[in-house]
């Protein structure tokens, strides 16, 4: 008897596991999706934003490693590519449900969208008292990729590509 519940708990254990390592795969994957979609609005809002060449380049690294969230501009550009999905209020601040539903609009987006819209409405209570949009959104965009990528739901750059020609 033992035995047969030492196995049966391995078997539960490993199932949890796979489990939760199913789901962080997943949830990178439907991030890599709208990664994907998001990014398809930043030429179109680059000349509003004031991005020049350099960091509209750039700005398509987002997820690498060496890319630093730091321009203003790129705030800017954040702000006019959310407001073409509808995902900002007027206050240039999360709008919940509609984030909600722009994430479960994905493949398996259900599995994202709570996780995400907490991290976003975390990171912009840090940067409440920023009055100029621009520079708080992007301070907002850098904290996210960071608790991003603590969460592991952070896509990895070989993901967004292989999804890219879908958007």
């Amino acid at each position: 008897w033992r035995q047969r519940i030492v196995r049966m708990k391995s078997v539960l254990v490993a199932t949890v596991v796979l489990s939760v390592v199913g789901l962080v795969v997943g949830t990178a994957e439907v991030m890599s999706h709208v990664t994907a979609h998001f990014g398809k609005a930043l030429s179109e809002c680059r000349e509003e934003s004031g991005l020049t060449p350099e960091v509209l380049e750039e700005f398509q690294h987002f997820w690498r490693e060496d890319f630093e969230v730091v321009h203003r501009e790129l705030g800017c550009a954040i702000i006019c590519m959310s407001n073409k999905f509808s995902l900002l209020q007027e206050d240039s601040r999360i709008h919940h449900v509609n984030m909600h539903d722009y994430v479960k609009g994905f493949p398996n987006g259900q599995v994202l969208s709570a996780k995400m819209v907490e991290l976003i409405h975390n990171c912009e209570q840090q940067y409440d008292d920023i009055t100029d949009d621009c520079a708080r959104v992007v301070k907002v965009a850098a904290c996210f990729k960071r608790d991003a990528k603590k969460e592991g739901i952070a896509p990895e750059v070989t993901m967004i590509e292989a999804v890219m020609e879908k958007y």
